[in-house]
């Protein structure tokens, strides 16, 4: 049980707080609406963009970095398709620095056109170095984009192309930073060794005074559902043959969701999974093969990527996966892998639940999904899942009309 205070400020801005007297660390990690969702269509990977510039100086603190470091602490960021994740780790005793340097760039950013050019130029090179350069790096632009028509998962966090990168303009983002980045858009977790109310005291002193924005957030109309397979052959500079099928799921808040990720962990996690053990083991057709679920705020996926052994083509491995799939559909686990599976999830969760920063990203997710105690009672939602909760969930999610599939194939022999 992680025990934690919740208050809100009068701007809008939650704020929860987590007493660990065990350490002498404290943790904020502050969470936007600002995931890549909300990227102009034309302008993909905005959001991305905009979480290196958060890091480029604001009105009292020329270099974040600096009075950071002078603190004791570091720090670090991430963007995805539904949130932008920040946080720090200092000192107990310096956490106002952390507050004041937060809540500096939330209200006053320094948007320079120097720092915009140089930030720009790094993402790019990212961009080239992880999608262009290295082998099947440009997957999920292909994937996703066949997953998803209309709604904005469509488009990886990095953007679509580069082209896109390019045309973001410094006043897009500063209209970008106005609409998203203020108190009532925010939640803000604190753990560590710290004081719940001289803690709270801090964090009026710093964020009391900052305006939420009169932009509203857009509204997206959800996917349609997903009525036939679809598939997309690629050639590439790889070595391998390769396959990525994805399968639409609910989301995570979903009451179905505890069911899908044990069977995600049943298929996928560790080496005695369904599919490394007869694919990988047995028939010896990958190299390796995973499966995850990527537990979006709004309808997720269901993955399932493998690379094959030299003599096997993609829509072989395809085959020998569906192969599996089958026999999650038509066979129930038994109560003892049901254990293992529920075991291994309580020991993870245990673990996430001694790390400061684990418990402050935690807390401040769940509750920018809804509800922050979710961490408290999702414990007791995975232990209530049934051998044949896992084997209807298969049956639901493994259909040919719900399969999005990405073949990918060298571009010469070898």
């Amino acid at each position: 049980m992680i025990e934690f205070v919740k208050h809100r400020l009068p701007n809008g801005m939650v704020v929860l707080i987590h007493r660990d007297s065990q350490t002498p660390m404290a943790v904020t990690n502050l969470v936007y609406n600002a995931g890549s969702k909300y990227d102009p269509p034309e302008m993909t990977g905005m959001a991305h963009l905009f979480e290196h510039m958060m890091f480029g100086g604001s009105k009292n603190a020329g270099d974040f970095d600096i009075p950071q470091q002078l603190a004791g602490g570091e720090n670090n960021a991430y963007t995805n398709s539904d949130i932008t994740n920040y946080y720090q780790i200092l000192p107990g005793e310096n956490l106002e620095t952390a507050l004041w340097l937060e809540s500096d760039r939330m209200g006053h950013l320094d948007l320079k056109t120097k720092v915009f050019a140089t930030q720009k130029a790094i993402v790019l090179e990212e961009y080239k170095e992880t999608c262009l350069n290295e082998p099947y790096g440009d997957v999920w632009h292909y994937l996703h984009d066949l997953c998803y028509k209309s709604y904005p998962y469509r488009w990886p966090t990095i953007g679509m192309t580069p082209a896109h990168i390019e045309s973001i303009t410094l006043d897009e983002l500063k209209k970008f930073y106005r609409r998203y980045y203020h108190p009532a858009n925010a939640v803000l977790a604190i753990t560590g060794n710290v004081d719940i109310d001289q803690t709270l005291k801090m964090v009026e002193k710093w964020f009391l005074d900052l305006k939420p924005s009169d932009l509203e957030l857009p509204i997206f109309k959800p996917e349609e559902e997903q009525r036939e397979k679809r598939g997309k052959k690629i050639k590439g500079l790889v070595p391998h043959h390769a396959v990525y099928m994805a399968f639409h799921i609910p989301n995570k808040l979903n009451t179905r969701f505890p069911a899908i990720d044990l069977l995600s962990d049943l298929l996928g996690l560790g080496r005695s999974c369904w599919l490394n053990e007869v694919l990988v083991e047995e028939k010896e057709i990958f190299s390796s093969v995973d499966a995850y679920v990527n537990g979006s705020n709004d309808t997720g996926l269901f993955i399932i990527e493998g690379r094959l052994n030299p003599g096997f083509t993609a829509e072989e491995g395809e085959a020998s996966i569906v192969e599996v799939l089958n026999k999650t559909k038509n066979q129930r686990i038994s109560e003892r892998e049901l254990r293992k599976l529920q075991n291994t999830f309580l020991t993870s969760h245990a673990f996430s639940s001694l790390s400061s920063l684990h418990k402050a990203m935690n807390l401040s997710q769940y509750e920018n999904l809804g509800n922050a105690n979710l961490l408290n009672t999702e414990v007791e939602e995975y232990q209530s899942v049934t051998p044949e909760n896992i084997r209807s969930e298969a049956e639901l999610i493994f259909r040919e009309e719900n399969c999005s599939v990405v073949w990918y194939s060298p571009a010469s022999p070898g």
